[in-house]
C-alpha cells in the first residue's frame, strides 16, 4: 500500500516544471495538496506548468485547509508550509514534502514524516520508478531548483550514481 503525502508548493512546481509530476503518483496516493499551497500555484497564472498540472492532474487532490495547531503557528511559516505540516500532523500515516528548511525542521521538532524533492527522486531511483536520479536532478536544476554540487553527489552516492 502506497502512503499518503501533502505536498508543498516547490517540490510541486520542480516536479511539474521538470515533467516528474507522475513520480508523486508512482510512488505516494493520495497526493493531497491544502488549498493554501493550490492558490500558491495558481496565483503563478494559467500557463504556468505547474498551475496546469494542477488543473489537469486528476489523482492530486486539493484539500480545505486545516486549522493549524499553535505548536505550528509559533513557527511563523507561510501559509502553505504551515498547512501541509498541521495536515500531515492531524494524519501520522502520512508524510510532508517540503522543501523550506525552517519547515523541514518544524516537522523534524514535531516528529512529523517527511520528505523533500531530493528525497523523492532518491526514492523513485531506489524503487525503479526512474533509471537514473542524476539525470532528473539535472533537469530540476536546469528549472531553477537549488542544491548545491556537494549535496547532490552525496545523495547520488546513497543510490550509487555520482555527479556530475
Amino acid at each position: 500500500m502506497l502512503e499518503p503525502i501533502v505536498i508543498n508548493a516547490s517540490p510541486l512546481i520542480f516536479l511539474a516544471r521538470s515533467q516528474n509530476i507522475h513520480l508523486l503518483q508512482q510512488l505516494h496516493r493520495p497526493v493531497l495538496i491544502p488549498q493554501p499551497v493550490a492558490q500558491e500555484i495558481q496565483a503563478r497564472g494559467q500557463y504556468d506548468p505547474t498551475t496546469r498540472a494542477l488543473a489537469e492532474t486528476e489523482w492530486l487532490e486539493v484539500v480545505p485547509a486545516p486549522t493549524i495547531p499553535n505548536e505550528i503557528l509559533s513557527w511563523d511559516l507561510g501559509k502553505g508550509e504551515s498547512s501541509v505540516l498541521a495536515m500531515a500532523w492531524s494524519k501520522p500515516d502520512s508524510m510532508a514534502m517540503i522543501d523550506d528548511l525552517t519547515g523541514r525542521r518544524c516537522a523534524q521538532a514535531l516528529n512529523i514524516r517527511l520528505i523533500g524533492t531530493l528525497g523523492l527522486v532518491l526514492l523513485a531511483k531506489q524503487k525503479g520508478a526512474i533509471t537514473h536520479a542524476r539525470t532528473t536532478l539535472r533537469t530540476m536544476r536546469e528549472q531553477g531548483m537549488y542544491l548545491s554540487d556537494v549535496v547532490i553527489d552525496a545523495a547520488l552516492k546513497l543510490v550509487d550514481e555520482s555527479w556530475p
